[in-house]
Formats: C-alpha cells, structure tokens, sequence
C-alpha cells in the first residue's frame, strides 16, 4: 500500500529541517530565508518497521501575486488531494499569522488527518506560549523542535498508526507488476506501446506528455503481468506547472504498487543525479530493479561501446552493482521481451525463500572463512542465520555482540549471499539480532 504524508505551512517554518529529520538525511536545503524550499523534496521516511513516503512542500501563501508562490499554492492544494495525512507546520517564535490562519481554513474543508505540528519549542518558556494555537481547532497537536528532534517521535507513532497493515496474501495472489519509471522522455511510453503493439499512451517528443500512470495488463508469449507506465519524474526545480506535479506524486506510488522496477535511462545523455535519486528510491522501498538504456540505436558503437557503458553504469550506481542492465531501442523493438524476461527473473529472485539448513551451510562457512573484526576486545561470534517473512528478501543473523558489527563486514555478508544465491536486481536487507 502507498502511504503518503504532505507537510504543509507558510515559508519559514521549518518544514524543511522537519523534512530532513524524517529522512535521517540532509536532502532539503534549509536557510533563514522566506521561500528557500522552491522545488518539492520527496523521500521515504521509517518509523517502527513501517514505512511511508513525505512530501515537503514549498511554503504557503495566500492571495499572492508572486510567480514561485502562486505556483507553490496550486502544488500544495493538488498535495491535500493526494495525500493520506498532512502535517500543518507552524512556528511558535512568530505565533499565529495571517497565513497561518487562511491555512487553517483550507484545512478545516478536508476529511484527512491533519496534524498540527507547532515548532521550535525548545524551551519551557516557548512551551506555555505555544498554548495559543489550540485556538486554531484541530485535534491533533504536538509541541516539538525539529531542529534537536525533541517530540517528532510522536508525531511518527501517530502517522504510522494510521497506516493499515497490508494483507500479505493478497499480494502473493496478485500478477507481477512491473513499474516504467524514470525521467521524462526517456521512452517510457514508447517502450509501452512497443510491448503492447498498440497505441496506448501519446507518444510525443515534449518532455512531460504522460500526466498519469496507466495499467496495461500484458499476457502474451506465456508470460502474464501488469505494466505501470508511469509520468516521468522530472528533477523538481523544473516542475513549475501544478499538472507535472501531480504526475510525480503518482510516479511515486506507482513505486510502491510495483514488484520490480524498470528504470528507463536515455542512452546518448547517460545517468543524471535525478536518475540516482530514482535508483536510490526504489532500492529503499525494496523494489526489484532492472536498468533499461533506451536509444541504444542512435549511439555511435566500437567493439567495447556496451561493455564499457555497463562499467561505468555500475559505477554511478554503487554499492548497489548486481544489477541486470539491458541495452535495447523501444522504437526498433530492439530487446524489449528480453527486457520482460529479465523483470520476470527480478521477480522471482526478490520472492525466493532459501531453506534455513542451506542457508546456514553456506553462510555459517563463509562466517568461519573471514570473521567479523574484535571490537573493543569483543569476539564476535554469529551462530545461525535465518530469512525474515516479509517481501523484501531479508535475512536474521543472530550473534553474541550484535551491535559491534560495522558496515563492511555487513557488505562482505551482503557480497557472500549474493555469490552463492541468485538475487540479482533485488536489494537484500541484514539485520544482526542478540542470538
């Protein structure tokens, strides 16, 4: 299920640090000046073992003649509409305004969860001021600092318990569904209609022309799924006309709807940092992912053009490297039911479950071979291993100092599994457990 979570407010209110404080990460450029937040930050934000994405907004204003704040208005209200809860920023230092107030009116007209997150309460003094705001009238409110991390923890366990848990055997009775993610034209919808053999979506050379995601149930050659041909997910600061972006907030879920992920990549202008971005999304979520070089036909080749475009390719993507990258041209038809197959092989490798008894036999050994270093005079010492029952394929190593296990020697299991079990295009989560 796609959970989303939009925070609103007027400018310079902290939204942004908020922002960046859900994602345990800098993403969001914070700064003391009205209107930094020009472009919209998506990401996905954890909390107790349940995930969800957040949209930071730009600020609100109301009855403004500003170019940026009149499109950051039309975006924030297509956010209410498509959001599961939003979260209303406010700022104590400055108490109710204006804004604040036309805001609160917007706020009133919507049946979703809204919660009223006031901020910068960082001292008592600030606490007894911000007492003023239950004049505005909602019924979830929360005093916290976004900048220190005081109070957001709740605000996290009353987001999260509004997301349903979903029903694991509903999903396994499903078809594969395989999402076309990536920039705007790229090839999406032409790789699409390639497939198809039929004109479903428009097909022009204006970036931007799919404005929603569209299911195509495909069951040809034997082979049966769901494709999600999604609009492109433009680099945000170009996303100034409010149709675009509702068009990204849909690419995201169509993310999440998805098993694997075929991230379509425009030959001749390579990776782009927002191609990065997409990769990195979907690896968080735990989507299956297959790289699909689009236009092959227009480059210019030598004898090593496809070998070396791969090299470099894995390069951009590391640490994530056990990838499946195909070459192919959605005009030509050239490779696009290999492409199919490689999905349908992502897929069955993220839906594998490996026996404890092999599991251990092979991952017990490779502990013995190479043993996690001594921390602090610790010995550690991993006994049993174990898959999770989850989606995403997970794995329970059970050790006696389970905390002293660092990152590379949680790389070197993650490189051992991969050599002797068959997860290509799937990311693998590891969790060290007290045995």
């Amino acid at each position: 299920m796609s959970f989303t979570v939009a925070i609103v407010g007027r400018p310079n209110v902290g939204k942004s640090t908020f922002f960046n404080r859900l994602l345990e990460q800098r993403k969001a450029i914070v700064d003391d000046v009205s209107g930094v937040t020009r472009d919209r930050q998506y990401g996905v934000a954890e909390w107790v073992g349940k995930s969800f994405n957040v949209i930071d907004t730009g600020g609100f204003v109301a009855r403004s003649e500003d170019v940026f704040e009149r499109e950051i208005r039309k975006q924030v209200l297509i956010a209410l509409e498509e959001t599961d809860v939003i979260v209303f920023m406010v700022d104590v230092a400055t108490g109710i305004t204006d804004l604040d107030e036309a805001m609160t009116n917007i706020l009133r007209k919507t049946s979703k969860p809204v919660f009223l997150v006031v901020n910068k309460v960082d001292n008592h003094d600030r606490l007894l001021e911000a007492s003023e705001f239950y004049s505005l009238g909602f019924e979830h409110i929360y005093f916290l600092s976004s900048i220190s991390g005081t109070g957001v923890g709740e605000v996290l366990d009353d987001i999260v318990a509004q997301i349903k848990d979903d029903e694991a055997s509903q999903e396994d009775e499903q078809l594969p569904k395989f999402s076309i993610i990536g920039q705007p034209n790229v090839g999406k919808s032409s790789l699409l209609n390639a497939l198809i053999g039929q004109e479903r979506t428009i097909v022009s050379d204006i970036a931007g022309t799919t404005r929603d995601t569209i299911h195509t149930h495909y069951k040809l050659f034997n082979k049966e799924f769901v494709l999600i041909d999604t609009a492109g997910i433009r680099r945000k600061a170009k996303v100034n006309e409010d149709l675009e972006f509702y068009s990204v907030i849909r690419a995201v879920k169509a993310m999440d709807e998805a098993d694997v992920c075929l991230l379509v990549i425009d030959a001749k202008q390579g990776v782009s940092a927002q191609d990065l971005n997409i990769f990195a999304m979907a690896v968080k979520k735990g989507k299956g992912i297959v790289v699909l070089v689009n236009k092959w036909d227009l480059m210019e080749k030598e004898t090593n053009t496809a070998r070396d475009y791969e090299a470099q390719l894995k390069k951009r993507f590391a640490p994530f490297t056990d990838l499946p990258i195909l070459f192919i041209s959605a005009t030509e038809k050239t490779r696009i039911f290999k492409a199919m197959e490689l999905a349908l092989e992502v897929y069955e490798n993220r839906k594998q479950h490996i026996p404890t008894s092999k599991l251990n036999d092979v991952m017990l050994k490779a502990v013995e071979a190479y043993h996690a270093p001594v921390v602090r005079g610790n010995s550690v010492k991993i006994k049993y291993v174990t898959q999770l029952p989850v989606v995403v394929p997970s794995f329970a190593f059970f050790a006696n100092y389970p905390d002293d296990i660092k990152t590379p020697y949680r790389n070197y299991l993650e490189n051992q599994m991969r050599a002797n079990f068959k997860f290509t295009g799937v990311p693998i989560r590891i969790f060290f457990r007290k045995k």
